[in-house]
């Protein structure tokens, strides 16, 4: 019976011994529970198998293991960065258990068109991470070896090149869009929603550049594509030989942050343990190689500055959008 019973407890069943003492089996834990109680959802914004996804999925490791509950990464990709956020406003309560990726681009994205969200008044900014390191790629066998002569060849046939990025209104497609600008040229965007389809669609010539972050690095080294600028304003430790685009003579700095957030209204104690276990993340040594192997620049700040930081930038990239004239 005893043996029995134990199995039974395990099912989740109320039983009692032979000795009459009540044993009882909580599959869902108490109201009331200590956070966190079950398994946190955090919603990638971008597809999987890039940069942006291994590092989450890193963090998200280190995280659960410091909370002592599975942290699961989820792939929502899509709206240039907003769908995983708008999904989690959707589907969540404030209560700790479903975050999200907050990229930079949400903070431009309702400059361009109209969200289901209030961008600024909507979220809990618990912390900001890392910095994208952003480039400029091209076929091996492409025939610029500057951006200078890049722009020589857009210039002698406007609205012939093509360039992809993963969609509408991301810090790519800004970057290359106010390159386009400065230098008086017109060429033809082609957005993508995968990683993937991007680097197939430059290295079978289906697109004569890619701006993307920088996650290629084994393709780059395996000649299958060439790295031709920088468009983030530091060069790079594992290519230090390539210059910026800013070092070739276009005022561009692809910049783009992100971080991890929730919806409005979080316990402020949650707010403080989610920040305190993602702040100790980012310290791991391990997850500071994954880092360099990415070519991705840690850029913490806490809740208080990271909040403060994405009011200052919405308003900066209302006037970026402004002047490359995406202004809906």
């Amino acid at each position: 019976m005893k043996g029995l019973a134990w199995w039974l407890v395990a099912q989740g069943v109320l039983v009692v011994l032979a000795v009459g003492a009540p044993i009882a089996y909580a599959q869902t834990p108490p109201a009331g529970a200590a956070y966190p109680n079950r398994p946190i959802t955090l919603l990638h914004a971008y597809s999987a198998g890039g940069s942006s996804a291994v590092i989450l999925r890193a963090l998200a490791e280190n995280a659960g293991k410091a909370l002592g509950q599975r942290m699961i990464v989820e792939d929502r990709p899509g709206a240039g960065g907003a769908l995983a956020p708008t999904h989690m406003l959707k589907s969540g309560k404030p209560d700790g258990y479903i975050l999200s990726q907050l990229p930079q681009p949400l903070l431009r994205i309702p400059h361009i068109q109209k969200t289901e969200f209030d961008v600024l008044n909507d979220f809990t900014w618990i912390i900001r991470i890392i910095d994208y390191t952003y480039a400029m790629v091209v076929r091996p066998d492409a025939p610029w070896k500057t951006v200078g002569e890049l722009v020589k060849h857009a210039q002698a046939n406007p609205g012939k090149l093509t360039y992809a990025t993963s969609g509408v209104g991301v810090t790519m497609h800004m970057a290359m869009e106010n390159l386009a600008t400065l230098a008086g040229i017109k060429w033809v965007h082609v957005p993508h929603r995968q990683t993937t389809d991007m680097m197939n669609a430059v290295i079978g010539g289906q697109v004569d550049i890619l701006s993307s972050a920088i996650s290629y690095a084994p393709l780059v080294e395996a000649g299958k594509i060439r790295v031709l600028a920088i468009l983030s304003a530091n060069r790079v430790k594992r290519w230090p030989q390539i210059p910026t685009v800013r070092e070739q003579g276009f005022d561009v700095n692809a910049s783009s942050s992100y971080g991890i957030g929730g919806p409005k209204g979080m316990d402020p104690k949650i707010v403080k343990l989610l920040h305190d276990t993602f702040r100790k993340g980012l310290d791991d040594p391990e997850f500071l190689k994954l880092l360099d192997r990415y070519d991705t620049v840690r850029s913490y700040m806490n809740t208080e500055d990271y909040t403060r930081w994405a009011r200052e930038q919405y308003a900066i990239e209302k006037t970026v959008v402004e002047k490359i004239g995406l202004k809906p």
